[in-house]
């Protein structure tokens, strides 16, 4: 069935000049008929450059809206309307607006996990590669940054900027990594490097060798002389790293470390999307212009 499913998709893309990303949290099956798989900021970079005129995103509504904002020639579309980001969820603009008044309209740095309309009302955003270079960036002693907690406590260790944090968080990073799961498999791997997220825990973070984006995970291990790993982010991307590196060794933090809203996606809901156009992603125009100047300006930050 599945091997039915990606020869037709294949021919889709052909016929109607399409482009599949996936980010590296998808399932398998996904990541392997992907155009490009990456990060948030390498996804972000591939939907402007693309000569396509449909960009399918196998990835949360956020980041399809993001592909949406930098290119407003697509038609960009989502296989599963319902994959959402709870994180994104926990501010609105309403709520931003509260926060930026009782906090002096200080300068917004917003992380991409965010709806457009929160991306519209911030100065910049940032990833989580990129962000202690945004944040170094920006010409304010004090800022804003929306909507993680954990990291923005983690960039403004590293930055030194003083940072008023909006109390925000990803469900499978702040709940199902914690830091006995670290503890646990590093008593078990004493040998592996202990690589995290900056979406953990600021005591999860403490306790690994290294904090990294997915797509700095993977040029690390890509690089690295060691040849066993802990790693502490959403499962999909062992699959990846996995492909990349078949004569290293990678072990899941937790076996809950499970993004469900990733995945959501299936090859059969991409293949329905692309057959019949379907969940189409837009966005308003007036906040589409707005909310592209602070990512155009995130994209000139060099890292």
């Amino acid at each position: 069935m599945n091997s039915e499913i990606i020869e037709r998709l294949n021919e889709l893309k052909k016929e109607k000049n399409a482009v599949i990303l996936a980010h590296i949290y998808q399932l398998p099956e996904i990541q392997d008929i992907a155009d490009f798989v990456g990060d948030s900021l390498d996804l972000s970079r591939k939907a402007a450059n693309t000569n396509a005129d449909v960009i399918v995103f196998c990835g949360v509504h956020f980041m399809a809206e993001t592909a949406a904002i930098l290119s407003p020639d697509k038609k960009v579309i989502i296989p599963d309307t319902q994959a959402g980001c709870p994180m994104a969820d926990m501010i609105t603009p309403e709520k931003l607006a509260d926060f930026k008044k009782r906090c002096g309209n200080l300068k917004v740095v917003s992380y991409v996990n965010t709806s457009a309309a929160i991306k519209a009302e911030s100065d910049i955003c940032c990833t989580s590669s990129n962000a202690v270079e945004v944040v170094k960036s920006v010409d304010a002693d004090e800022i804003i940054f929306v909507p993680d907690r954990n990291l923005g406590s983690y960039v403004q260790k590293k930055s030194g900027k003083k940072m008023i944090l909006w109390n925000g968080f990803c469900p499978t990073h702040n709940n199902m990594m914690l830091p006995e799961n670290i503890l646990s498999a590093k008593a078990e791997h004493s040998g592996a490097q202990v690589l995290v997220h900056p979406e953990c825990r600021p005591e999860v973070v403490e306790l690994a060798d290294r904090a990294f984006s997915t797509g700095q995970m993977c040029r690390h291990v890509a690089q690295s002389s060691k040849k066993e790993f802990i790693i502490g982010t959403e499962s999909g991307i062992l699959y990846r790293l996995k492909q990349d590196n078949p004569d290293k060794n990678f072990y899941g933090v937790s076996s809950l470390a499970v993004c469900p809203n990733m995945k959501k996606i299936t090859l059969a809901k991409t293949l329905d999307a692309l057959s019949n156009m379907k969940n189409v992603v837009t966005v308003a125009k007036e906040i589409r212009e707005k909310a592209y100047v602070p990512i155009k300006k995130m994209l000139d930050v060099k890292v």
